[in-house]
């Protein structure tokens, strides 16, 4: 019996099975044209809970057949930064989820900024607060910010 549970079963893994958040994915979006050339930027997906973020991540690494590195701001620190992004150094084109960018203080923040700057990692992170207030500027000044919306 499978013990995955439903809703991961039913999680799209391309672009174009997502519903909803057609301001993100559609043909003519910026988003789109970036999965589809390979060419994605670092970026904030901000939003409510349980709009698709992760799911959006996930998607965008697929699709862009990427390296996929997952962190949780709550239960990660400086010290997981840095192994991703030793890891990254001998990998193509890496991209660093961090779920809950918001919960990092400003040395995990800091600690991103290099890898991203140098183009080792592509970060994406997921947020449910402001990322004007939650980010510091530096990083946020070298992210793409994209809204979820509400589903519904």
């Amino acid at each position: 019996m499978e013990q995955t549970p439903l809703a991961e079963r039913m999680r799209p893994t391309a672009l174009d099975q997502l519903i909803g958040q057609e301001h993100l994915s559609g043909p003519n979006t910026f988003l789109h044209k970036a999965i589809k050339s390979g060419s994605i930027p670092s970026l904030i997906l901000w939003g409510p809970p349980g709009v698709g973020k992760t799911t959006i991540a996930n998607i965008i690494a697929n699709e862009v057949k990427a390296p996929f590195y997952t962190l949780s701001a709550v239960s990660s620190g400086v010290k997981d930064i840095r192994e991703v992004i030793q890891k990254a150094k001998y990998q193509l084109g890496v991209v660093l989820f961090i779920d809950e960018i918001h919960r990092f203080n400003k040395s995990q923040q800091d600690a991103l900024l290099g890898a991203v700057e140098k183009g080792v990692i592509r970060l994406i992170g997921a947020t449910t607060e402001n990322p004007s207030f939650e980010v510091n500027a530096a990083l946020l000044s070298r992210c793409q910010i994209f809204y979820t919306q509400p589903i519904g």
